[in-house]
């Protein structure tokens, strides 16, 4: 695989647009009640690292696919995840509580895992678990903190 994924790129476009369409609709829900330097630091470290991975392979640290007929079953899995971002975002878009703020951040973590995994992409694996970890529990505590349900 050359240094640049094409198919990540993809993947990235698609569950970014609907988060920008939102940001520039809703301002005032980027208010983030849950002060946590360190988990906001290392979100935010694990959300750029994947942003940033996703599309550019380091050398010597992406293995490649793994197994035959992998293109094909990252494309179709990850197709189906943002498929599933994409229709959460319909549904809940407008809505707040734990059910919008869990899939939306929890679809995007699967999402960077696998294709760490199917990529056998060390890097992107790490910064996906640190991403996952903090993205989930950060949009969890800000909901709950609003006081949504589900």
């Amino acid at each position: 695989m050359d240094w640049f994924n094409y198919y990540g790129l993809a993947i990235m476009a698609v569950i970014m647009i609907p988060n920008i369409i939102y940001a520039i609709t809703h301002k005032q829900d980027f208010e983030n009640t849950y002060k946590n330097k360190t988990v906001e630091i290392l979100e935010q470290f694990g959300r750029y690292g994947c942003f940033v991975l996703m599309v550019f392979n380091i050398p010597y640290t992406l293995f490649g696919f793994w197994f035959d007929f992998a293109l094909t079953v990252y494309l179709s899995v990850n197709g189906f995840l943002c498929l599933t971002y994409i229709t959460f975002w319909i549904i809940c878009g407008n809505k707040n509580g734990k059910l919008k703020v869990l899939s939306l951040s929890m679809l995007p973590t699967v999402i960077f895992v696998f294709s760490g995994i199917v990529l056998a992409y060390i890097p992107l694996i790490v910064f996906a678990v640190i991403f996952g970890i903090t993205h989930i529990y950060l949009s969890y505590k800000n909901s709950e903190n609003k006081n949504g349900d589900i």
